[in-house]
Parts: structure tokens; C-alpha cells; sequence
């Protein structure tokens, strides 16, 4: 979808030919002698229009307005949540085949994160999967306008959403797709589509190589497969080499029926967003190569499927990971930790300055926090707090969780260095604990993302998180490393 950002007043926005014009209404608006500022003045006196966010008035074809359908939409107090709110209400109507083109126009000066969120809120409402789904409508909705007092003052704004969009649907397609669409070498092909963007590489490792460097943990969570493990390596140059890069390591679980230790056949469908990780920092490299900000990211992600079959691990086996700690296999349905310790040990090679995993971790998390908050573990005090303001501006909130060392207790083995789980009680910190230890000194966070990169039920999908808190965190690294490159130019044609 195109969004494009205009400097429209009301008086204006009632000669803009599209389909649908959407007016976001504040508390408090003060009329002014235009036709739509009477036409909302007219609705909110009348009693026929609230200003709560999400409440709405639809109108056809008013006199003297040029788009063929207008919704006056609340928007409360104008803030970045409220205008989220409001917009995420006309998720129908966005997905209508009638509305190609859209504008959505703020009757006041947006408060900051105001047009980002509409934007994101836009596309989020009326965002189709069809990827395997030849029958299905695409989206109609192929151009959006986002009306503003002065476009100037919105565009960096307006830019990092555009891009974040692009990010976000893209990690959408991917971890929606079913598994057999979806396979390790699928997304490794995903990945290496990403390399045809400028400062984009992408490295493909297998099975073979991935043995040669002794990744017994992820090659012990392949092994009960039919398809062959992609070790997935992901490299964006935006700022000089001498500058540390971030180091992204998503987890790949491209289906996890839980190995032998197999889970209940009820909702196991579920179980191709176990690939989330892998998808956020796939999204995250598509908005990079949208916005080339000044910053060095890597990009790791194991790939595998785990199942049940003869050749399996099972549960009491020992494996060698790649730092050579051991580790006994006490639950073949923790095999996410499994592929991330070796991905976390070979992330040192590239002197990180910052080391973040996201996973689909734990059902703990999702006890513990919902759907709401990602789970945020960090090692560094520094890291935490900035990955929770990029949450915060994101709109893609995580929460700090403990890593007290006393966790790690239930992770002892009588048979192995580790155990890959404790019991039940704090389950997402004794994972977290897990993890700690394959990273070293080196400043590291880790996102559990199991109940936030996906819906169940009837609005069942991928919801593309944390896209937009990593691609934040990135943006506010670059700040403060140096100004953003500059984009590049586009090429004009030349006289002859």
C-alpha cells in the first residue's frame, strides 16, 4: 500500500477526490466557517457524533464534499494511543472493495506519534493475507493520503511509519504462512530476496556447515526433520565498519509439534508462528532497506522444524552446544532455547554492541504478561531502558522481567553442564536464565514474544511484533552514533 503525507486543512481535504475521507475529531474541536468544520460542528451538537475514540458517523456523498463516502471519527484527546483506537475501528470499512483510495485527514495539530500510529493503524486495519489464498480478494485499498496542518513538521515521523509498515507486513506474510509453505529454505529465500535492497547481504548456511562449527544443540533439534536446517545470516552496512553492529538472533522454529515431548493436538496450528522471532528480524531488514539508517545490524536466524520422528532427540539425551557447554534434553518441547544458545555463540564474532534475541518463547510469558507486553530479560541496565522507550514510541510495549541469579538453580543437572528446563514456577526467567548463559559479558537482551506475535481465535494471525520496537531501538542507536545517512537521491534524467 502507498501512503503519501499532504499539507491539507479542512477547507481542502472537501475537494480531494477519493473514496473515503476519514476525519479524525477531537475533544474540544473549535469550529471553524469551512464546510466539513460545520459538518462535524453540526454532528457533535446534534448528538450524533461522540468524540470517545472509535466513534464514528458515516456519511454518503454530503453535499459539497468531493469523496464519495466520509467517516467523522473520534479520536478523545488526540494522543498516539487514542488515534490508534479510532482508527483500528473501521477495520470493515478499509477492507471494503469499493475504498481503493483514502485520506485521513487530523482537524488538529497531531500531537507527536500521532501520524505514525495512523499510519501503522491504517495499514494494520486493513492489512489480507493471500499468500496461499488464490481465491481470496486482495487488499482494494492501494493508496492512502494522511492530511496534516504542516507536512514539513510530520515527515520524519511519516517516513519511519511508511517503512515500519513495509517491515511489519512483511513479518506478517512470512509467519502467517502454513509450514509447508514456510519451510527453513523458504525463508532462507526470504532472507536472500532482502539482498536485492542496497546494503542488504544475506549468507546461507546448512546442515553441514552448521556441524563443522559444532552447533550440537540446533543440529540436535533438526535432526528429527525431513527438511534441512538454514542457518540464516543477515548483514545491513549503514554505518561505517569501525561502529559495533546490533546483533538481531530470531528464533526459527518454522513448526514445532513439540518433538517427542509432543503437544495437544488443539490449536498445534499454531505452531507455524513459532518462526516469530525469525519473522520480526526479517521485517526489521525490510524496513532498513526503506530507511538506510546510520547503524551496522546483523541479522541471525536458526531455522528447523522440530518432530517427532525416529530420529528425534529425546528427552534425557546429552548435546554438545557450540560453546561447549552440554546440555540434557529434559523437554524436546524447550527447543527454542535449543537453536538460540548456538546462535547466541557464534553472535560474538561480530563484537556486538548490543546482543538482542526475540522468541517465541514460553507459555509462561504469556501467563505472565498477556497479550499486551512483550517479556523483556536484559543483562544491561542501559539496553533495557532504551528497548523499553522504543517499545513505548513504537507502540509495541515490553516489560522487564528479574534474572536474578538464583533462578538458574533449577536449571542443574546431575548428567550435563545445563538442564534446557526447570519446573514450572517462573518459567520464562528460568528460560531467560538459559540463554544468559551462552552470551558472555556482552550487553544482551531477550524478547519473549509468545504472546504478542500472534492472535488465536477469529482474528488468528501473525501481528508482526516487535518489528516496530526493534526498528526503534535501531533509529534511536543511529541518532545517537551520528546523523542518518542521507538518502540516496533518485536519479534524473539527463539532457542530451
Amino acid at each position: 500500500m502507498n501512503f503519501e503525507l499532504k499539507t491539507l486543512s479542512l477547507a481542502a481535504a472537501a475537494s480531494h477526490k477519493c473514496d473515503l475521507l476519514v476525519l479524525l475529531v477531537p475533544e474540544g474541536l473549535a469550529p471553524q466557517a469551512d464546510a466539513l468544520s460545520q459538518l462535524v460542528a453540526s454532528a457533535i451538537k446534534d448528538g450524533d457524533l461522540e468524540t470517545k475514540p472509535g466513534k464514528q458517523l458515516s456519511l454518503y456523498a454530503p453535499h459539497g464534499i468531493a469523496a464519495r463516502r466520509v467517516v467523522l471519527l473520534g479520536c478523545g484527546k488526540g494522543g498516539a494511543h487514542a488515534v490508534r483506537q479510532a482508527v483500528q475501528a473501521l477495520g470493515a470499512t478499509l477492507k471494503s472493495a469499493a475504498i481503493k483510495r483514502a485520506a485521513l485527514v487530523f482537524c488538529m495539530e497531531p500531537e507527536v506519534g500521532a501520524v505514525g500510529a495512523a499510519v501503522r493503524a491504517m495499514a494494520d486495519a486493513s492489512y489480507v493475507y493471500t499468500a496461499t489464498k488464490p481465491k481470496a480478494e486482495p487488499r482494494a485499498l492501494s493508496r492512502v493520503t494522511v492530511g496534516v496542518a504542516d507536512a514539513a513538521a510530520a515527515r520524519a515521523e511519516f517516513a519511519t511509519a511508511a517503512a515500519l509498515v513495509t517491515g511489519i507486513e512483511y513479518a506478517r506474510d512470512w509467519a502467517n504462512r502454513p509450514a509447508n509453505h514456510a519451510t527453513p529454505t523458504l525463508i532462507g529465500d526470504a532472507a536472500k530476496a532482502l539482498a536485492r535492497h542496497a546494503g542488504i547481504q544475506c549468507k546461507l548456511h546448512g546442515p553441514a556447515q552448521v556441524a563443522k562449527w559444532g552447533m550440537g544443540a540446533f543440529l540436535a533439534v533438526a535432526q528429527g526433520s525431513d527438511q534441512p536446517l538454514r542457518f540464516i545470516e543477515l548483514r545491513y552496512d549503514g554505518a561505517p565498519r569501525t561502529q559495533a553492529p546490533v546483533v538481531l538472533v530470531g528464533k526459527g522454529i518454522t513448526f514445532d509439534t513439540g518433538g517427542i515431548s509432543l503437544k495437544p493436538a488443539a490449536e498445534m496450528d499454531e505452531m507455524k508462528f513459532d518462526m516469530g522471532g525469525a519473522a520480526s528480524v526479517l521485517g526489521v531488514f525490510r524496513a532498513l532497506a526503506e530507511l538506510r539508517p546510520a547503524v551496522n545490524v546483523v541479522g541471525l536466524i536458526p531455522a528447523c522444524e522440530n518432530m517427532p520422528d525416529g530420529r528425534a532427540v529425546k528427552p534425557g539425551d546429552v548435546v554438545t552446544s557450540m560453546s561447549g557447554q552440554t546440555i540434557e534434553i529434559l523437554n524436546t518441547d524447550a527447543e527454542g532455547r535449543l537453536v538460540l544458545c548456538d546462535a547466541l555463540t557464534y553472535a560474538a564474532r561480530f563484537k556486538p554492541q548490543a546482543l538482542i534475541d526475540i522468541a517465541t518463547l514460553t507459555g509462561a510469558c504469556v501467563v505472565a504478561l498477556g497479550a499486551l507486553r512483550s517479556g523483556l530479560f536484559a543483562s544491561d541496565d542501559e539496553l533495557a531502558a532504551r528497548l523499553q522507550a522504543a517499545g513505548d514510541a513504537a507502540l509495541d510495549p515490553c516489560w522487564r522481567m528479574p534474572l536474578d541469579d538464583d533462578y538458574a538453580d533449577g536449571l542443574k543437572s546431575n548428567f550435563a553442564d545445563v538442564a534446557n528446563v526447570a519446573g514450572r514456577a517462573g518459567g520464562a526467567i528460568t528460560a531467560a536464565k538459559f540463554l544468559q548463559r551462552f552470551v558472555g559479558d556482552l550487553p544482551w537482551a531477550h524478547l519473549d514474544i509468545a504472546g504478542t506475535a500472534w492472535k488465536g481465535g477469529a482474528a488468528k494471525g501473525a501481528t508482526g511484533r516487535p518489528v516496530g520496537l526493534l526498528l526503534h531501538y535501531l533509529l534511536d542507536v543511529a541518532a545517537t552514533s551520528g546523523s542518518r545517512r542521507k538518502a540516496a537521491a533518485p536519479r534524473r534524467a539527463r539532457a542530451v
